[in-house]
């Protein structure tokens, strides 16, 4: 990993959610999630594509829940699971494909649960833009990370997900 000591954090815009998730996934390692609760550098992420995709949560169609998943790119879709944790996602693609990346690593921060609760995420959040408006954002400061550094394996907890619980869909940091 290589730290460019003269370059300016700089806000991750919509357009560069605006493309398809893998690439988005993978490139935001090494980006840093900002909210006023706290900040990290973002070290493990999970990809999540379309209505093929047994693990998405898009493969239910539209619904009340789903709806920020289906909205325009760069946008949160914050849900809570097992009645107790939320779950912070940033919306990809265009806008009516459901595709995010769930955030599962930030600084010092393992666990998407335990990322919402240090930096006081809940559903409050969802269907709001990441920027510095909304209170959580992602900025570049500069990291590069080479594509030897990063480990793809299966996502998490996706047993039910078929044959799609194999996919390798899970983007790490080799630390």
């Amino acid at each position: 990993m290589h730290t460019a000591g003269s370059a300016r954090a700089t806000t991750l815009q919509s357009a560069f959610f605006a493309r398809q998730v893998l690439p988005v996934a993978q490139e935001l390692l090494g980006k840093y999630l900002v909210s006023p609760c706290g900040e990290g550098m973002i070290t493990e992420v999970e990809a999540y594509d379309g209505p093929e995709d047994k693990a998405c949560h898009g493969r239910f169609g539209f619904t009340e829940r789903t709806a920020p998943m289906f909205g325009p790119p760069g946008h949160w879709y914050v849900y809570l699971v097992y009645g107790m944790y939320w779950m912070l996602n940033i919306v990809t693609d265009t806008e009516g494909y459901p595709s995010a990346v769930l955030i599962r690593g930030v600084g010092e921060w393992h666990g998407p649960g335990k990322i919402t609760k240090a930096l006081g995420i809940d559903g409050s959040m969802s269907g709001k833009n990441a920027d510095e408006q909304s209170g959580l954002w992602m900025e570049d400061r500069g990291v590069r990370v080479l594509s030897s550094q990063i480990r793809r394996t299966p996502r998490v907890g996706i047993g039910y997900a078929g044959e799609w619980k194999d996919v390798p869909y899970r983007f790490v940091l080799a630390q």
